[in-house]
């Protein structure tokens, strides 16, 4: 089978997996009573309060199966960093449960797990013969070799881009459509450099990549099977387990194809939500006047009157742009 039909092939496992999980782990979580809790200063989402939660698992499942299948370095090392990132955010969901409130783990308890999941990562960035702590710069065109420097850059990757991820979660379906374009473009980026090291007779490197493109399309196609539930009106929300552990997967891939810096076009959106959150919080410290009416950005649109459903569309449509611009800027 072809590399390409392969990846077709896990992308529709992946939606019809996903779909057909979806209402068993709706169901799941009602009995088990896993109930999200709306933050009190959103009043906008009081109604939300009660929805089934924990939902990252419907997409991580597909991914978790098909990254076992197409076992390499790359995919098993991303899918544990998946994996690690996704029980922070159990752990993280469970306490917010049991004591029924908004607060989960502790601010330090986050970052301690951030912190020694990332440098693991970062250790293997180092380590392994296919990455060699190379990272490719955009426009100029050349790899950089960070030789130790290179754990350091990739604690920073990761612990930024899955909580930049967490922030972006906050609308229905607005982090699920989001990483859909981050994971298309990621993915066809992956497909590029397979076909490239085929063509260069680099089976091993190869293989390598193809596995990050199918573990990019098993989380596309999973989190389109987990958007028939997401969307508005979402009857089931990730939670914080479901948005690190993308946070993690997005990291992953664009690390382990050396491109990190290309975050900043496929996952455009996350990178304003972050952005967003630091203008506000700098400016009410310095001025004491606030830039957004509510900070992450996408509150801000809620605010000034836009729908939901709208503001969706609008993240979709600019994330889908920065996905075009990764493919652009990755092979000039």
């Amino acid at each position: 089978m072809s590399g390409g039909i392969k990846l077709l092939v896990y992308f529709i496992c992946s939606v019809l997996l996903s779909a057909a999980s979806g209402p068993l782990v709706i169901a799941l979580m009602r009995r088990l009573k896993a109930k999200q809790t709306v933050l009190g200063y959103v009043k906008q989402h009081e109604h939300k309060s009660g929805t089934p939660t924990m939902g990252g698992f419907i997409f991580l499942l597909p991914a978790l199966i098909i990254s076992l299948i197409e076992h390499t370095a790359f995919s098993l090392v991303a899918i544990s960093l998946t994996m690690g990132f996704c029980l922070l955010g159990f752990l993280d969901d469970f306490i917010k449960i049991r004591f029924s409130r908004n607060l989960g783990l502790k601010p330090y308890q986050k970052i301690i797990g951030q912190l020694g999941l990332s440098a693991a990562a970062g250790y293997f960035a180092y380590a392994s013969g296919y990455i060699n702590a190379e990272m490719f710069i955009p426009f100029a065109g050349v790899d950089v070799n960070l030789s130790y420097g290179v754990i350091a850059f990739v604690i920073f990757i990761f612990v930024a881009t899955a909580n930049s991820v967490n922030l972006t979660d906050g609308l229905d379906g607005l982090a699920g459509t989001s990483c859909t374009a981050y994971f298309l473009g990621f993915g066809l980026l992956c497909y590029l450099l397979y076909a490239d090291a085929l063509s260069a007779g680099d089976a091993a490197y190869a293989k390598e990549v193809l596995s990050l493109a199918a573990f990019c399309a098993s989380l596309f196609g999973g989190l389109i099977g987990y958007l028939l539930f997401n969307s508005y009106p979402a009857k089931i929300m990730m939670g914080d387990t479901g948005s690190l552990a993308l946070g993690a997967a997005c990291a992953s891939v664009a690390v382990f194809c050396k491109n990190p810096l290309l975050i900043v076009t496929s996952g455009i959106m996350f990178v304003w939500s972050s952005i967003s959150v630091i203008l506000q919080v700098l400016s009410f410290k310095l001025t004491g006047k606030r830039i957004f009416l509510m900070a992450p950005f996408h509150h801000h649109l809620e605010m000034k009157g836009m729908k939901e459903t709208q503001i969706v569309a609008l993240y979709f449509a600019i994330s889908m742009l920065g996905a075009a611009l990764t493919l652009i800027f990755a092979r000039a």
